[in-house]
């Protein structure tokens, strides 16, 4: 039966490399999708094959989970900051938080530092014993991602860029000292051209940035993240301690008038942490995972209904984009959208994707204390 099989196995290969054959003589067009056929398969059997390298190279690390905190967006959504974070510290039990120093918030006045509403985040954290990744610089994250303060939008580049350093300078002097805090997140996808209100991309200006935090704080680590779902790597200047990864599932796009699905699985994305760890010998960390609704037509989430807000996220979605999360094989990420938990908890009395987020949050502090 074996000699059966096997003969008819042998001549169904000899058929299709034949038809091959003739197909390949037939026109030169032919010639031109057969090369391109296996170019293909070439590439995607590498693409796959590294990432299942890195996936592999990750298994064992201890896997953490934290969350974005920005208060002017509590505030949007008709919250109390001071009661969204603390929700997050102490019921959730959030142990790794990412807080933002926007430019205009911390110095609305050329000279003249506000520090008072990023010191009581710090002392939130600090009091749960929280770990702390501060984002640094004029792009930071949510719209309109560079957040220069009123009486810097009219200088040029020449006169702006000395006092951003300096503002930088002080913001780290400030809060380096901090036991929270664990790394810096410089800029935010400091080269994404076709996303928010920014004009200044020059490399030489993050360069010099890098090497102002280096020095003025060398032991902690400094993130620089890439934006969502781009192929290419950044193998430029500066080259960071760690890479972070924007990761959004689904988004209304406007061209085309509905919800988009990106169809990349999770192996795409430790393809991608696998190359840049071969290129750079730096770690990858998801930065941003998508944990909340993407509104259509730019409304904002306060303007739509939770009908059309479970289109894009609710706590399936949820549980869902933590497993692509953790398939990628980074062993690190921080979700997008805690305030918003918060919101639908006790504007819209949903409290379903709110325990979706205690159960993440419990399993990891279980998973860190075995």
């Amino acid at each position: 039966m074996a000699t059966i099989y096997l003969s008819k196995l042998q001549s169904a290969c000899r058929r299709a490399v034949q038809a091959m054959q003739k197909y390949w003589q037939s026109s030169r067009w032919h010639k031109v999708i057969v090369v391109a056929a296996c170019l293909g398969v070439i590439t995607f059997g590498a693409m796959y094959g590294i990432a299942r390298w890195y996936i592999a190279s990750q298994n064992g690390k201890p896997f953490t989970v934290g969350v974005s905190f920005i208060p002017a967006y509590a505030e949007s959504l008709g919250l109390d900051p001071k009661q969204t974070m603390d929700a997050l510290l102490t019921e959730a039990h959030v142990k790794h938080v990412r807080l933002v120093s926007y430019w205009d918030q911390l110095e609305p006045q050329q000279g003249h530092y506000d520090f008072r509403l990023l010191d009581w985040q710090f002392q939130k954290a600090e009091a749960a014993h929280a770990k702390i990744t501060l984002s640094i610089g004029l792009r930071q994250p949510r719209w309109p991602e560079c957040h220069m303060p009123a009486w810097a939008s009219t200088m040029p580049a020449s006169q702006w860029q000395p006092k951003l350093e300096a503002y930088t300078q002080a913001v780290v002097e400030r809060y380096k000292d901090s036991p929270s805090l664990q790394s810096y997140q410089l800029e935010n996808e400091y080269f994404l051209k076709d996303f928010g209100q920014c004009t200044d991309f020059s490399r030489d200006r993050l360069i010099h940035e890098y090497n102002l935090v280096k020095a003025a704080d060398p032991n902690r680590p400094i993130i620089l993240s890439r934006s969502n779902n781009v192929f290419g790597f950044p193998l430029g200047k500066p080259t960071p301690d760690e890479f972070g990864i924007s990761v959004y599932k689904r988004v209304w796009s406007t061209p085309i008038g509905r919800y988009l699905e990106y169809p990349f699985p999770a192996w795409y994305y430790g393809f991608l942490a696998g190359v840049q760890k071969i290129t750079t010998g730096k770690d990858s960390m998801i930065h941003e995972l998508q944990a909340e609704p993407w509104p259509p037509q730019g409304k904002s989430v306060t303007e739509i209904s939770l009908q059309e807000q479970n289109k894009s996220f609710d706590a399936q979605r949820f549980k869902d984009r933590i497993q692509l999360g953790k398939s990628t094989g980074m062993h690190e990420m921080y979700l997008w959208g805690g305030e918003y938990w918060y919101y639908r908890k006790t504007v819209l009395h949903d409290d379903s994707v709110w325990n979706v987020a205690k159960q993440i949050f419990e399993q990891n502090r279980a998973n860190a204390q075995n």
